[in-house]
């Protein structure tokens, strides 16, 4: 029973009996989809204000977005409240994880590396194009300008702010673009559900994948069908841990506002929450660490505790080895090549061996599917699944001609295009088994993407003016991975199996998901920006960065890069040799997937965070057990939820008052 594993991951005792969940039949009804349409946008708002207005906390930043759960916490303790007075008006907890599902798509479309970097790319060199940086020379003619906006009318006010967005030629010069750019992002969204639909039989029933990342929201939502309380809610634990990581925010919270409050539990200064010991070190070559964070997140301790050692003795032990390779890099002189070792290049190398990896495991799987999507005999059955594998692969197939076709419109040719989002959809497959098997809190892997790894390898003198321009534009789904959409899609099928909701519905449910959170994004996007100034008021603003690669690529063309690409060879080796070795030594601690997530940026802030998990846990399980670990991890829980609220909090208040807020998370 779905339940009886969220009870046990949330550690009740073996006196106390699972609760039984009843069978809702569907969950992405009429209320849920209502709901979630109103509040899509809403949840868009806040997240657009946080992380680009206020450039303060950046949910979309992990694999557990804070605000989302935020939401469905205090939904659900609305939905207990409603199932005393109308108990046929109070939603189920099917009902309430669709409205999850909702948020945690239209959070991803809105977050760090979607929709935040495309709106701002849209209108950025017809702005800021001038006689020194030649734009309007280098690539101005080979920009799809229909599905951009380059009227000074209408782009002015975007920049400057103390404008309003509600103005008949503004919302009519931006419809084109807007309609047409969302219409891209759901079928992009379309075509890895399609996907998640081939993959989800075999990686959550035939391979049995945790899930972790769906702990949470099942563990708030349990007992919802009963009108009571969580067992969560209910343990003495949990509570301990929601007031020690609640209490120590508060206090550094009320340190940023009245000074003469105590702060505590924080390395960091001013509104940071880490301390860098990177300036402590000033002799070379061990001064190329740089930048290295000592950070103490209490809910990442605590999200760290769901996920398995290796992998958490991995995490902090690659990210000690990428330093040690820029040391040894400096100290050998091989720095004199600035990018070398080529961190991000040899990180897609193990990505990609991850998936071919995964593809290898569930071979036989996926043969079975391919010949019952073809309508030969196969012994795996498509008729419970979210749509038939025939519809699946056809959508795939749909799906791909059209983003070739409007990679296309872009400026790139047509093998371009397909390889192109080939190599995108490698990643996103990459990321979404990571997620499902492992949890990994961050994926980021900035600069890593086809727009970058393409041209590097075969060197831009490969590709022409409209091919390199399509690429820049497309920047936007690729600078990071941080708040990809895919995982979400298969989380939200494990939340589905383990409501026993209709798989259908939230099928359909997702593909609108898709389509309101898009339109929700670019809304809130246009909506602050025209309010507050994308360059004059908001904090962060992405577009200028694709345009000036772009001019650096025209002026400064390159060949194929032999080290960048030996780098992803090695990255892929490296990966298949920890694989190769955890597949025949049970005891091997390296798990390839900590060295391929470990050489990403965002692992900077979590190395610490989880290596303390990782102490831990190995703790707790050596002296006291398996039983004693799951009695303890409410108290995980607690800190994950204690952090998650009072952060929220306090970031709705900074927004309403417009005062500055103490970042629990950069």
């Amino acid at each position: 029973m779905a339940t009886a594993q969220t009870t046990q991951q949330v550690g009740t005792t073996e006196a106390e009996q699972p609760v039984t969940v009843r069978w809702t039949g569907k969950a992405v009804t009429w209320r849920s989809l209502l709901i979630g349409t109103v509040l899509v946008p809403v949840n868009a708002y806040w997240v657009v204000q946080m992380e680009v207005i206020r450039y303060s906390t950046h949910p979309t930043t992990i694999s557990l977005f804070f605000n989302v759960v935020f939401i469905l916490l205090v939904l659900t303790l609305l939905n207990l409240l409603v199932a005393r007075v109308r108990p046929r008006w109070a939603l189920t907890q099917g009902e309430l994880l669709a409205v999850y599902m909702m948020l945690a798509i239209g959070s991803a479309l809105c977050g760090h590396d979607m929709v935040q970097v495309l709106a701002p790319t849209l209108a950025w060199p017809f702005r800021f194009a001038n006689s020194s940086n030649r734009w309007e020379q280098l690539f101005f003619d080979t920009l799809p300008k229909w599905l951009m906006v380059s009227d000074p009318e209408l782009y002015t006010g975007y920049f400057q702010g103390n404008d309003t967005l509600y103005r008949a030629k503004y919302l009519l010069g931006w419809a084109v673009p807007v309609l047409m750019w969302s219409l891209f992002l759901v079928v992009l969204l379309f075509v890895m559900l399609c996907i998640n639909v081939i993959l989800r039989k075999g990686w959550t029933s035939r391979e049995r994948l945790t899930y972790p990342v769906v702990a949470v929201p099942l563990a708030i939502t349990e007992g919802v069908d009963q009108g009571r309380f969580a067992p969560l809610f209910r343990n003495r634990l949990f509570w301990l841990g929601f007031l020690l990581a609640g209490t120590a925010d508060t206090l550094n919270i009320l340190h940023m506002w009245f000074p003469a409050v105590p702060r505590v539990l924080s390395p960091g200064l001013g509104d940071l929450s880490y301390f860098d010991l990177g300036p402590l070190v000033t002799q070379k070559p061990w001064n190329a660490i740089g930048w290295t964070p000592l950070s103490w997140y209490p809910f990442m301790i605590g999200f760290g505790m769901l996920l398995p050692v290796d992998f958490l003795f991995s995490c902090w032990f690659f990210y000690i080895t990428w330093k040690l390779q820029r040391v040894v890099s400096v100290a050998m002189a091989w720095d004199r090549d600035p990018r070398f070792p080529y961190d991000n290049n040899q990180c897609f190398g193990a990505y990609l061996m991850f998936f071919l990896f995964s593809l290898w495991l569930g071979r036989d799987y996926l043969r079975e599917v391919l010949r019952r999507a073809v309508g030969l005999s196969s012994s795996v059955d498509d008729s419970d699944e979210p749509i038939r594998y025939r519809w699946a692969v056809l959508g795939i197939i749909a799906g791909m001609a059209f983003l070739a076709y409007f990679g296309h419109l872009l400026g790139m040719g047509w093998g371009l295009a397909v390889v192109f989002f080939i190599i995108y959809l490698v990643l996103a497959v990459a990321i979404t088994r990571m997620r499902a098997e492992f949890g990994t809190p961050v994926h980021d892997l900035h600069f890593t993407g086809p727009d970058s790894i393409l041209p590097e390898v075969f060197g831009t003198r490969q590709f022409d003016k409209s091919d390199l321009t399509a690429m820049s534009l497309l920047y936007t789904m690729n600078r990071a991975y941080r708040s990809h959409p895919m995982p979400h899609q298969l989380e939200a099928f494990k939340l589905a199996e383990q409501t026993r909701s209709n798989l259908r519905g939230w099928f359909w449910g997702m593909v609108f998901a898709s389509i309101i959170g898009s339109l929700a994004a670019f809304w809130a996007m246009l909506h602050l920006n025209y309010d507050y100034g994308a360059v004059s008021k908001s904090r962060i603003s992405f577009g200028g960065e694709s345009y000036n690669r772009l001019s650096t690529w025209l002026q400064m063309p390159t060949s194929a890069n032999i080290t960048a690409t030996l780098a992803i060879g090695v990255g892929l080796l490296v990966a298949f040799f920890l694989q190769w070795m955890r597949t025949r030594f049970t005891w091997w601690p390296f798990h390839p997937l900590g060295y391929a997530v470990s050489g990403s940026w965002e692992m900077n802030l979590v190395w610490m965070p989880l290596f303390i998990a990782w102490l831990v846990k190995v703790l707790l399980l050596r002296y006291g057990g398996l039983r004693l670990f799951r009695r303890s991890l409410p108290f995980f829980f607690g800190l994950i939820l204690g952090q998650f609220v009072v952060g929220s909090v306090a970031n709705i208040i900074g927004i309403l008052y417009d005062v500055p807020t103490y970042q629990f998370w950069q």
